[in-house]
């Protein structure tokens, strides 16, 4: 049996208004069906904002790393999903909203993090500055004495097969990408988002808890070439790139270094297969299996369709 918030106020939802993958979008809309009143954070009044307050939730202008707005945001709230796209103020935004959560006294604080840090330690980094962030980011949550969940997702699939990957696919029926023969268990931000929906809606049970979230199966590109060529009906083959000529594209075309040096030190570990991984932790969480690629694919056919 869930509770619904016995303080009858808002949960906290930061980066509502989302992009590609928009997980914050998804977890307003699952709360808002789910009965909750919630309170949407985003950076700029736009179309997205108007959107938010369409679906019925209350939407704040604010910046993660800015004290007042953090104020005005968290007073009143008991629950709060924090997620933040990549940034290299990420620590800063972290602990700024940490430190205005603790002195509201929240019940529930869900960070999303990312599954590359359960495989570091006080002595063991990776390559990418936002890698180290967020392992920094969970040190000072666990410091800050919050009712903290930590959620720990591999890889998108939006991130790396539509934002990625969809253009390659469109002109070419390649699916172009720096990560050899390596296994990789991609999952939906869909389902990342209802993983987060169902704490948020009881989140008593899950409090100290950390959620390792992988897709329904891991397998080579090769392998997801295959199921790209089965869902569009025609031949989409895999062609693996070197990292440092993927980075340098991605930098002409105006990708952040930040994200590129993220990106690049990402496809890295895939080769050394540090994405080979499993975990049941989703259908722990919901009851269900995550997406398959082949149903992901279908579901954004237009973004893939040849040109």
């Amino acid at each position: 049996m869930t509770t619904k918030s016995t303080h009858n106020s808002p949960i906290l939802v930061t980066g509502a208004a989302g992009d590609i993958g928009a997980i914050g979008r998804h977890v307003t809309s699952m709360l808002l069906e789910k009965g909750h009143k919630v309170r949407a954070l985003v950076r700029r009044e736009d179309e997205r904002a108007e959107d938010l307050r369409r679906l019925g939730a209350e939407v704040v202008i604010g910046d993660l790393t800015d004290l007042a707005s953090m104020h005005k945001a968290i007073e009143g709230v008991k629950r709060i999903y924090f997620g933040m796209s990549l940034s290299a103020a990420y620590l800063e935004a972290t602990v700024n909203i940490a430190a205005v959560a603790r002195h509201h006294g929240v019940e529930a604080f869900v960070n999303m993090s990312q599954m590359t840090v359960t495989q570091m330690s006080i002595t063991e980094t990776t390559d990418s500055p936002q890698h180290k962030l967020h392992w920094l980011a969970e040190q000072a949550l666990a410091w800050s004495g919050l009712p903290v969940i930590t959620m720990r997702p591999t890889v998108f699939l939006e991130s790396f097969f539509l934002r990625l990957a969809a253009a390659g696919i469109r002109g070419n029926n390649e699916l172009v990408l720096p990560l050899g023969s390596s296994k990789t268990s991609p999952i939906s931000s869909i389902d990342v988002a209802q993983a987060v929906a169902v704490i948020l809606d009881n989140p008593a049970p899950h409090i100290g808890k950390v959620y390792n979230l992988t897709g329904y199966e891991s397998a080579d590109l090769n392998y997801y070439a295959g199921i790209f060529s089965k869902a569009l009906g025609r031949s989409i083959s895999y062609r693996d790139v070197p990292v440092s000529a993927w980075s340098e594209k991605l930098l002409e075309f105006g990708v952040p270094v930040h994200l590129v040096n993220h990106l690049a030190a990402m496809a890295k570990l895939h080769g050394e297969g540090r994405y080979d991984r499993m975990t049941d932790d989703f259908f722990q969480l919901t009851g269900k299996k995550p997406m398959t690629v082949f149903d992901f694919i279908k579901s954004h056919i237009a973004d893939f369709a040849a040109k």
